[in-house]
């Protein structure tokens, strides 16, 4: 790899003259420019990009903050690969790039960003698994650097956010359940501060209040997003004293364990317990059909990478119509899970 200063001396000129015509500028002569162009093709030269940065004031990459480690992502993370996609599709369209923030789940999320932050290292921030108090967006707001949130909190320092519309998602599954006659519904939350968790449980709470019915502190289930989470919570939903007849699964990972816990106890989803989850590429191969609510991830990928830079001076001119927040649509999609409700069905199946 060639850097300046060796391209200047195989020239025998100066490493002014060769930044200058590396760069186009009008006081190097054609025969010059062309030598230093030629020379630098054959030898392989590459710029400094850490120069160019504090030159430019900007390191043209943009950073995504997730967590890592198995307890969250389970045997593999399919969400974030396509967000990514449609992430970097339109960073591409500006010649910046996409890296990956991965924060150990061993590490406290508060200090890596610190860390981040203090090197420098891009110029803006993609921020995911948004906390119920979440100190990262005062970290931020305060160095003035340009960042969105997916997903929301009540931290707030008016910085743009995409969430998922879990509300929606809360209000269609209650409802469905209900209008299939199921009378005692679980739900999952993280088992951690994850906004998401507490916005699912107020939303699910207010529909089945409207029908006079209450969502059980036992039927709440706490779990960590991944397949082993979901297997665990087959089996403490059969240990129920007042055994749920239908339960909401709010993520995508853990369909494949609670199928998994179900079947070893004799029960199938749709006709002993009414289940109803998130699409992934696993929720395809389960049987019964999984009624699941789907998205595009790539499409929400496009819209936080668009309305980051929206935020941006420096691209501001090319989404001014691009809203600075959003709750993201999922649509249900109706499967063989979810059944109605049956007479006597929770003292159906034995506990495994």
């Amino acid at each position: 790899m060639t850097g300046i200063r060796q391209l200047a001396d195989h020239l025998n000129i100066s490493i002014g003259t060769v930044s200058r015509a590396l760069n186009g500028k009008p006081d190097v002569n054609e025969h010059t420019r062309k030598r230093v162009l030629e020379a630098a093709q054959v030898l392989g030269y590459v710029a400094n990009q850490s120069g160019r940065a504090l030159r430019k004031g900007s390191t043209g990459v943009i950073g995504f903050m997730m967590q890592t480690g198995r307890e969250i992502t389970g045997e593999g993370d399919t969400f974030f690969m396509s967000v990514f996609d449609g992430v970097q599709a339109v960073f591409a369209r500006h010649k910046l790039d996409l890296v990956a923030l991965l924060c150990s789940s061993e590490e406290d999320p508060d200090e890596y960003l610190k860390r981040i932050v203090a090197r420098g290292f891009a110029d803006g921030i993609i921020l995911s698994a948004t906390r119920r108090h979440d100190p990262r967006f005062d970290l931020l707001a305060k160095r003035k650097i340009p960042f969105i949130t997916l997903g929301r909190s009540l931290t707030d320092v008016g910085q743009p956010w995409i969430d998922l519309d879990f509300e929606g998602m809360a209000e269609a599954s209650m409802e469905r359940f209900i209008a299939g006659g199921h009378r005692r519904i679980a739900i999952t939350r993280p088992h951690d501060d994850i906004n998401l968790g507490y916005i699912i449980v107020e939303r699910c709470r207010e529909v089945l209040a409207r029908h006079g019915l209450h969502l059980a502190e036992e039927h709440i289930f706490r779990s960590a997003p991944n397949e082993t989470a979901g297997y665990q919570i087959a089996r403490d939903l059969l240990a129920c004293k007042e055994r749920p007849t239908a339960i909401l699964l709010i993520n995508e990972a853990i369909a494949t364990g609670l199928y998994r816990g179900l079947d070893e106890a004799g029960m199938v989803p749709g006709r002993d317990i009414a289940v109803i989850g998130q699409q992934s590429p696993h929720s395809h191969f389960l049987s019964p059909r999984l009624t699941a609510f789907s998205l595009s991830l790539r499409d929400l990928g496009i819209a936080l990478a668009e309305t980051l830079l929206a935020s941006m001076p420096a691209y501001a001119q090319y989404y001014q119509h691009r809203p600075m927040r959003a709750l993201w649509p999922m649509t249900l999609v109706g499967g063989e899970s979810d059944g109605a409700a049956r007479a006597s069905r929770s003292e159906r199946a034995p506990l495994a």
